[in-house]
């Protein structure tokens, strides 16, 4: 963290409040960057343009899918860069606002270093595990057949696994970067106009989207690219390109890792902030949300960039990476079945689709213009139905899109109308995202009926308000799940009837159908990404408008485009919910399909009456339960100690309520800091450890008893049941805090008494439970799902 921040060096506290004191510590550049700002421009443009030929030469050595592929995510890049550059180009205001920014800059790159330097180290530990596993175990047919040995299996997959570990975490800098940079921009453009505020912040947040999705497609693409080459994919003797990648799984498994730890820690960093400084702050002192006096509103400030930020970038680029492998794995494992000739076209459509989300996202990005609005107040149009409009002109062209592109790869002779049915999967996708999106907004925004409802039983008291939050949270759950079991039962079905059938004549298209589904899906997810880092970019304005104490006016701008953002995370929350499903779904069914080639042998239910199974899907219901209380956990307990130091300062310091004393907000955001990182490892290595414990004992089990896979079903039945709990936990978890922080926000716009109100205190209370339950617990368990696929793919052989 930085020097001055951590000491707490922040200068003498001025009779001014404005004059805002000066908390700049020394800036940090990752390695990487401090090295490339030391190479000759010259030079460095010669290094990457031979970079960029030796991508494209491999690409072309690929397959002409993958040149397209490369050309698109290099142009998101230059748009992206564009979108930097006119966001960095806006004033960043008066120097108290500059002055606060900067403070939350430091602390948030601070934390950043610490927290990625543990999860390095542990990324290290179990690389060194996974190596150690695979030159022990024993080869699939088809790699024997290929001549890939143990040793470039394993030292395969341990690349790829750091590869996607690096590649997570440099997403979720890219997230934190921007809003870091972005937040005070945002704050000044508030003081002009409302349109113009959310133009800034929007394009923000289109700036991360662009490169995480981008680098999720690239990585990807270049892993696949690198092995078709080195491996003489195709030729005779080597490896099919139908079995290519089940290499690329140890990616989306690094991805996974970086994402779960990275979203426990910031989730537990940014609540335990947020909850220590409500409840004294707005509780106790009666202070406005985000007031300078609260020692604690730095750390809160810092929290929504490392947890809503840097953890939402590694959490969507882990959700597009390990959808486009499994939709990979079952594309190229349909060709084979089906003898399609050219498999190439089946293995690399979802890279694709992803592609022109690329393109697409730009454009509802770019069709949110800003207009001065007259008054200087909040914006005569509602932003929500700004952003909205965006999302439903890339929503149009991704079904354009995601049509042609079904025309393009997924057209063969022997069913030539397939590529309709999976057309229309994609289409069921697509519509999926959209009412995912639409129910999340009805239950979480204040301006439909179940807020209203929620803010109203506040007004009885603090117990009424939580027995309807919860009520709520847990009605929430069914329209999610009858819409999804939906969308798999139709996608499959469309699968099924698409005319492509195996060599015994049975139907084989079922499960790339439901994976066409999820891609469809996910074909938006650059502007969904977008609008979810739009919420904490505007959450960190408003807390720059608060502190530095900008007109009314102003903070009534920032104040509806934060509850707009409030909104939009729960929305994407949700979104992000349902897509985890169908992406789990399908890598359980390569799950499936990898055991069998291990044991050689036919592997294709799993039967839960026999009683291990059985104990299994316990197991795995109970590891949901389990995780969501110790992240729960670990937010109470760090928040009980910003509570006694804020507390302690109030008491200390009392002058402070006065503005003659400075809160000390270094010795809050290091507890914070440190609380988090200690915090995060219990939860985190429970979920890595017990599906591997589950299979190693279920294995000798069955050895005993004559049951060879008996490891392999019990992991099965394990991830069955995590899966469909962990699905309904989290949305409850994740719509239940969304409603509460939205009651409040209704409250305080002037309705049942207003702020500082016994109504809004008890809406408060509220939002302090369901703090934890939105940005820590429920985040974090879609990613626990993928993860619980993705380790029980790469671990197979460790469970026969």
């Amino acid at each position: 963290m930085a020097v001055d921040v951590e000491g707490g060096n922040l200068g003498p506290y001025q009779d001014r409040p404005r004059t805002f004191p000066n908390m700049r510590g020394k800036s940090y550049n990752p390695l990487i960057f401090r090295i490339l700002m030391r190479i000759n421009v010259r030079v460095l443009f010669v290094i990457l343009l031979l970079a960029l030929g030796v991508v494209f030469y491999v690409g072309a050595s690929t397959s002409p899918i993958i040149v397209f592929v490369f050309s698109t995510c290099i142009i998101s890049f230059l748009v992206s860069m564009y979108l930097a550059k006119w966001v960095l180009a806006k004033d960043e205001g008066p120097p108290e606002m500059g002055q606060i920014s900067d403070a939350i800059r430091d602390g948030a790159e601070g934390f950043f270093r610490t927290q990625y330097g543990t999860i390095s180290k542990m990324a290290i530990l179990l690389a060194s595990v996974i190596l150690c596993i695979y030159l022990f175990r024993r080869p699939t047919p088809q790699q024997e057949a290929s001549g890939l040995g143990r040793f470039t299996s394993a030292y395969i997959t341990v690349a790829a696994f750091l590869l996607g570990a690096l590649c997570s975490g440099a997403a979720g800098y890219v997230g934190m970067w921007v809003s870091v940079r972005a937040n005070v921009r945002v704050s000044s453009a508030a003081r002009r106009s409302a349109r113009e505020a959310l133009q800034i912040a929007v394009r923000a947040g289109g700036f991360s989207a662009l490169v995480v999705v981008g680098m999720a497609v690239l990585g990807i693409a270049i892993l696949y690219a690198i092995f078709y080459v080195w491996l003489e994919v195709d030729s005779p003797g080597s490896m099919k390109i139908t079995d290519l990648p089940l290499l690329l799984v140890g990616y989306g498994f690094g991805a996974s890792f970086v994402a779960l730890f990275a979203q426990l820690g910031g989730g537990i960093y940014t609540k335990a902030a947020d909850v220590g400084a409500d409840l004294v702050g707005k509780v106790e002192q009666g202070i406005p949300e985000d007031d300078p006096r609260n020692p604690a509103v730095i750390a809160d400030l810092v929290g929504d960039n490392v947890g809503d930020c840097a953890a939402r970038g590694a959490d969507l680029f882990e959700s597009i990476a390990a959808e486009i492998i499994s939709a990979m794995i079952l594309g190229g494992t349909m060709a084979q079945r089906c003898k399609i000739e050219d498999a190439s076209g089946f293995i690399l459509f979802p890279l694709v689709v992803h592609s022109f989300d690329l393109v697409i996202s730009s454009v509802g990005i770019f069709s949110i213009r800003g207009t001065r609005d007259s008054s200087g107040k909040a914006s005569s149009e509602d932003p929500m139905k700004i952003l909205q409009r965006g999302y439903s002109v890339t929503i149009l062209l991704a079904v354009l899109t995601f049509g042609a592109s079904t025309r393009w790869l997924l057209y063969t002779e022997q069913a030539p109308s397939a590529w309709f049915n999976f057309a229309l999967c994609g289409l069921v996708g697509i519509i999926t995202a959209y009412v995912f999106v639409f129910i999340t907004q009805y239950y979480t925004d204040y301006k439909h009926e179940p807020v209203r409802t929620l803010a109203l039983a506040s007004s009885t008291g603090h117990g009424t308000n939580i027995i309807a939050g919860v009520s709520l949270g847990l009605e929430s759950t069914a329209l999610p799940v009858l819409v999804i079991s939906v969308s798999i039962i139709s996608a499959y079905w469309l699968g099924q009837t698409s005319g492509l059938i195996d060599e015994n004549g049975i139907p084989t298209g079922g499960l790339f159908g439901t994976a066409v589904a999820t891609m469809g899906m996910l074909s938006t997810a650059a502007y969904v990404l977008t609008m979810d880092m739009f919420g904490p970019i505007a959450d960190n304005a408003g807390g720059i408008v608060e502190m530095s104490q900008q007109p009314e006016s102003v903070r009534e701008i920032t104040d509806v485009l934060d509850a707009v953002g409030n909104t939009t995370k729960a929305t994407t929350k949700g979104f992000a919910i349902g897509s985890a499903a169908l992406a789990s779904f399908l890598l359980f069914s390569a799950y499936m399909d990898e055991v069998a080639a291990f044991a050689r042998e036919p592997f294709k239910q799993v039967d839960i009456a026999i009683p291990e199974v059985f104990v299994g899907g316990l197991l795995g219901s109970m590891l949901i339960f389990l995780f969501s209380a110790w992240a729960c956990s670990a937010v109470g307990r760090t928040a009980q100690e910003v509570v006694k130091e804020v507390r302690r300062q109030f008491i200390e310091k009392p002058g402070i309520m006065e503005y003659k004393e400075k809160p000390d907000y270094a010795r809050c955001v290091a507890i914070v800091a440190s609380a988090s990182l200690r915090e995060m490892i219990k939860p985190g290595v429970l979920a890595i450890i017990s599906p591997i414990a589950v299979g190693i004992v279920f294995r000798i089990f069955g050895y005993y008893n004559g049951q060879p896979l008996l490891g392999a079903k019990v992991v099965a039945s394990m991830l069955m049941f995590a899966t469909v709990s962990g699905i309904l936990m989290a949305l409850f978890l994740n719509t239940a805090g969304g409603a509460w922080d939205n009651a409040k926000k209704y409250i305080e716009t002037g309705v049942l008494g207003g702020k500082g109100s016994d109504c809004h205190k008890a809406a408060v209370t509220g939002d302090t439970v369901g703090d934890p339950f939105k940005d820590t617990a429920g985040p974090s368990l879609h990613v626990l799902i993928k993860m619980l696929a993705t380790i029980t793919l790469v671990m197979a052989p460790v469970f026969l």
